[in-house]
């Protein structure tokens, strides 16, 4: 599956444009490598992704094609989350 759409129908990101856009502005690795929004993704893959100020890093459990926003969560396991820091 495209990364860009795995990021929306996971609900990571909302809409697969706002994913592509980060993807291809290179703030989205996929196990260490920069990605872009037609990268292929599989079950297992690490993603790092740059939010502003956070970064969430995920792996993979599951793809699905469409899924129901309550099963959406089932698709990923959150390994890491962390705040940039600030330094003024």
């Amino acid at each position: 599956m495209r990364l860009d759409k795995f990021l929306k129908v996971s609900r990571i990101i909302k809409r697969r444009s706002v994913a592509k856009e980060i993807a291809d502005k290179g703030r989205i690795m996929i196990n260490d490598r920069p990605a872009k929004s037609s990268s292929n993704v599989i079950v297992g893959d690490k993603l790092e992704i740059g939010f502003g100020n956070k970064t969430m890093v995920v792996r993979i459990t599951q793809i699905i094609e469409t899924t129901k926003k309550s099963d959406a969560a089932e698709m990923y396991e959150i390994l890491e989350t962390r705040q940039a820091e600030n330094f003024d």
